[in-house]
């Protein structure tokens, strides 16, 4: 079961259909089933049942997440691979020490791999969709894996499978979530 974590300022939100039902879908299509719970509200139980954990993005004004980073000091001692996207990786990267930065940027950009990781599938340069007004200064136990014109976007833990990516996948990359199901739980991904 994957854990489908929604960091949008609430539960059931209008958000949460334009950045938690996207990969609600990807993971069901990648053949995993999954639950879904508002960041407030994940509970150990949630965690010691989940093969992987993704934690969504939200709004591009939504930073609600980021006044409760105390609601994400689970990932610390998580057993499982984690995933942040976009706001997802600004949480982790604040709980782990980095620092959660203004940097505004909508559209495509391009992303130039600068770290090997089996997650890129073989890319060394892709477009993707930036949706984002802060990015992240990586905390020092975090390796940077790929960056773009503006801010860096993946990082990955330097000894657990913990990964952030500031662009969201859900919209023309896919392909990150499910190579990092795939990769991280020992399945094929398809």
């Amino acid at each position: 079961m994957i854990l489908i974590v929604d960091l949008c300022w609430k539960e059931d939100s209008l958000s949460r259909y334009e950045f938690v039902s996207p990969i609600e879908e990807i993971v069901r299509r990648a053949g995993f089933p999954s639950r879904t719970r508002h960041f407030a509200s994940v509970q150990d139980a949630d965690l010691s049942g989940a093969a992987a954990v993704i934690l969504c993005g939200t709004a591009l004004m939504d930073n609600f997440f980021a006044e409760h980073l105390e609601r994400f000091e689970w990932v610390h001692e998580c057993t499982v691979p984690v995933l942040g996207i976009c706001a997802g990786m600004q949480a982790i990267a604040a709980v782990f020490g980095g620092r959660i930065e203004p940097n505004a940027e909508i559209g495509m950009t391009d992303v130039d791999v600068v770290g090997p990781d089996a997650i890129f599938s073989g890319r060394e340069r892709f477009s993707a969709y930036e949706l984002h007004s802060f990015a992240v200064t990586p905390p020092d136990s975090f390796e940077v894996l790929a960056v773009s014109e503006r801010c860096v976007q993946v990082i990955r833990h330097a000894s657990v499978p913990i990964y952030g990516v500031m662009f969201h996948p859900e919209v023309r990359n896919e392909w990150v979530v499910t190579q990092f199901l795939g990769q991280n739980t020992g399945t094929d991904a398809g």
